[in-house]
């Protein structure tokens, strides 16, 4: 089995576009990006246009044949699955549409693998989210996974399903559960890094969807995407089928900390974000203990706070016209 050909969904996310262009600086892989519009200025702004050895196909993970043909045509041999709907408040809003994203499409992929070539690696992005309700200090790899809401539901049964295909069929995976990932390149305005940098960068109020206090981790996109390159290749040495991790961060603070970080760091501490308070939708502390990945990959985070959030608001500024001639 050859592993030099990789699909990625999700490739023009925050992650994937990270994650494709880790891959990419190895000579050795060929890079499919699936992506249901192949937006033209969105591939500028992230420089994906760039590099020789990415393919962008437009077509969608929600259909099976798309996902199968493309795996078929261009002989796959890894996936790495990180499209979804990825926000609470869309999941809250349109549960049926997240539902059938979130999970029939890892279906999809799932059944693609099963029917082609049993040996294609998986890498499934799921959620620290996927866990529920915080119980414990942190969250371990075999804690339950116990979704109470929409989006957290989709991530919970669309990580078991990955688990269930690789038990039952033989299929190689591998699951990160990460915390909330920041950094360049986020063109989703809807969450709270890139909405309060641009905000701030305007000089308008930022508009927040809790009351501030909820608690999450906040982990710099390179040591996410670093992460799923270093599983990636101990699945492709290893004869293990399954192997789960944690990807959490140092860094574990409420929402308005982060936010009067950010105004620090821009200058703009004197205007205040405005509270819409969804909160009651939404987990009220998480965090991941991430010693697994750690002790077993050699993973550690290796960017700080505030460092990160100095590079992010960096490439904001760079490519401020292309948000605000949204």
């Amino acid at each position: 089995m050859s592993y030099k050909n990789i699909l990625v969904t999700g490739g023009l996310g925050i992650l994937g576009a990270s994650l494709v262009k880790k891959i990419s600086k190895n000579n050795a892989y060929n890079v499919y990006i699936l992506d249901r519009s192949k937006n033209s200025k969105k591939i500028k702004v992230l420089e994906l246009d760039k590099i020789k050895k990415v393919k962008i196909i437009k077509g969608n993970f929600n259909d099976y044949k798309t996902v199968y043909k493309v795996i078929k045509n261009n002989k796959i041999g890894v996936v790495f699955h990180l499209g979804a709907i990825t926000q609470v408040i869309d999941a809250y809003k349109s549960p049926m549409e997240t539902f059938y994203s979130n999970i029939l499409g890892t279906i999809n992929i799932l059944e693609s693998i099963r029917n082609l070539n049993k040996k294609i690696i998986l890498i499934f992005s799921s959620s620290d989210k996927a866990y529920g309700t915080l119980l414990e200090k942190a969250y371990l790899e075999n804690h339950q996974l116990k979704g109470n809401y929409p989006y957290d539901v989709s991530k919970s049964a669309s990580d078991l399903i990955v688990q269930s295909y690789v038990k039952t069929y033989s299929l190689k995976a591998g699951i990160i559960r990460s915390g909330n990932i920041f950094g360049p390149g986020d063109l989703n305005m809807d969450r709270l890094v890139p909405h309060v940098i641009i905000t701030a960068l305007n000089k308008k109020n930022a508009i927040l969807r809790s009351n501030g206090k909820l608690i999450r981790d906040y982990i710099f996109v390179e040591d996410v995407s670093n992460a799923y390159f270093l599983l990636m290749k101990k699945l492709v040495e290893t004869k293990e089928k399954l192997r789960i991790y944690n990807v959490g961060s140092k860094e574990n603070l409420t929402v308005i900390s982060l936010v009067k970080l950010i105004t620090k760091i821009t200058n703009t501490k004197e205007i205040l974000p405005i509270i819409k308070n969804f909160s009651k939708i939404e987990i009220y502390r998480q965090k991941l203990n991430y010693k697994k990945i750690s002790k077993e990959l050699k993973w550690f985070p290796k960017f700080k706070l505030q460092n990160s959030l100095k590079i992010t608001i960096k490439w904001y500024e760079k490519n401020l016209n292309f948000f605000n001639s949204k």
